[in-house]
């Protein structure tokens, strides 16, 4: 597949980063020739320095024959003009387009983006994805990270293990045995900053941080088991009242299980914005790194902090001097992955990175044949791809036991007519399976060939 990536930021190195690694044709667009030198070094990708929408620029990177575009510049309005060039002048059948403005995003303007208006096939919102992701949070506080898959019925949890965690030192195999009705199973173990499939045999330890797909249903169990204790959010306090924090506030209003939340904005243009948006949550116009200010907003009597400014550094010094006023969960958006390592030093309890969850978006929908879902874990170090299978597929009709799966594999779950299956060595699977697959980056590509969806992208 031939793929045009106009951007070269944080979002468009990572996609570029994933499609040449499974051997896809990349050309990466950028007016910064810096940042085109630094995709084109480190990555098997062709550059192409200059304005994205440019007809001139997009023909020297190869849009004559080009399968897909995708447009994720900074700039909302040359993403758009660069799809729309994209399909006037050379016909590219699929373009993406990353749009940030909620102006371009509301639903009744949707129209827009129709072939014979603005030809976008998918536009990714980054507010609107770390929003939910933010939701996702909220709903499992003591995991550092979720998603879900199977259309809500399963759910990905990150679970950092401390050293009161019931199951230390216990073999994933004898975790089967003792707990035979729980819907779960570990996917993936971080240990020393090195993310491995753990085998049957393999222990866990204080310290870990593990990745554990289970049944939505058994979530709360799940989370018992390995020593953590949900308690139910009722007061939240979200720092940053821009996009992402406007969107949760409003979202937290619709929800049946009322939570009360409170919004604390540094700029006052913003804040009343988010004043006249917003129906029963307070909206408090001031700096979220005073004690004051926090103090004001009864942030020791909150079950969380939201902390979703666009400075990284706000957002972990606000989770910091919350904790510290008595809130007992901290949440921080964080930009710089280079930061996520003072997340636990720093006792901050969650975190939200804006570009895994986007790249996340994009990879889902440009990963075409069968793939429905995909979720990158860390510094796209693995995937978690949930796919259906296929008849001509090698793993249709094939126990998990006799499938030659890479060492970084692991299978999660298995939904079959609406009915959740538990995997295991024995458990078969069946043409029309739709499973979820926890898959080190390098073995990406080998899971694609198994569930032959790379034939099918177009």
């Amino acid at each position: 597949m031939k793929v045009i990536i106009c951007g070269a930021g944080q979002v468009g190195w990572q996609i570029a980063r994933h499609l040449s690694g499974e051997r896809n044709d990349v050309t990466v667009v950028d007016n910064n020739a810096e940042l085109v030198r630094r995709a084109t070094d480190s990555l098997d990708v062709q550059g192409i320095a200059g304005h994205a929408s440019y007809p001139d620029i997009l023909d020297r990177a190869g849009a004559r024959d080009a399968d897909m575009i995708i447009a994720a510049t900074h700039s909302d309005e040359v993403n758009m003009v660069t799809c729309q060039v994209a399909h006037s002048v050379f016909s590219i059948p699929r373009k993406v387009a990353r749009l940030r403005s909620q102006s371009y995003l509301t639903a009744i303007y949707s129209d827009l983006y129709r072939r014979d208006h603005m030809p976008i096939d998918v536009v990714i919102s980054p507010e609107r994805e770390v929003a939910e992701a933010a939701l996702q949070r909220l709903a499992a506080p003591a995991a550092f990270d979720t998603e879900r898959f199977l259309g809500g019925s399963a759910q990905l949890l990150g679970i950092q293990l401390d050293d009161d965690c019931p199951v230390l030192n216990t073999p994933l195999r004898q975790l089967t045995d003792l707990f035979s009705t729980l819907r779960a199973i570990v996917v993936g173990v971080r240990r020393q900053n090195k993310l491995f499939a753990p085998d049957p045999g393999d222990q866990l330890f204080a310290g870990d941080q593990i990745y554990v797909c289970a049944n939505t249903d058994d979530t709360t169990r799940t989370m018992e088991i390995f020593g953590k204790v949900l308690r139910k959010q009722e007061r939240v306090v979200i720092i940053g009242g821009g996009n992402v924090g406007l969107a949760v506030a409003q979202a937290l209003e619709k929800q049946t299980d009322r939570i009360r939340a409170k919004v604390i904005e540094r700029s006052r243009s913003i804040a009343e914005k988010a004043a006249d948006a917003l129906e029963r949550t307070i909206v408090l116009n001031g700096d979220g790194l005073s004690r004051e200010l926090l103090i004001e907003a009864n942030i020791n009597k909150a079950d969380a902090v939201l902390c979703v400014t666009d400075d990284d550094k706000v957002n972990l010094l606000a989770a910091v001097r919350a904790k510290s006023n008595g809130c007992p969960m901290a949440i921080c958006l964080v930009n710089d992955p280079t930061l996520v390592p003072l997340m636990r030093p720093l006792e901050i309890d969650a975190f939200i990175n804006p570009r895994a969850t986007t790249v996340s978006s994009i990879l889902r929908h440009i990963r075409h044949g069968r793939v429905r879902g995909v979720y990158s874990i860390g510094d796209a170090e693995a995937e978690v791809i949930e796919a259906q299978v296929l008849s001509t597929s090698p793993l249709s009709g094939q126990k998990i036991r006799d499938i030659d799966f890479p060492e970084g594999v692991t299978v999660g779950a298995v939904m079959r007519s609406e009915e959740y299956i538990k995997p295991v060595a024995e458990t078969r699977i069946e043409e029309g399976d739709v499973i979820v697959i926890f898959a080190m980056a390098d073995d990406v590509p080998e899971v694609e060939r198994l569930l032959q969806v790379s034939i099918d992208f177009f």
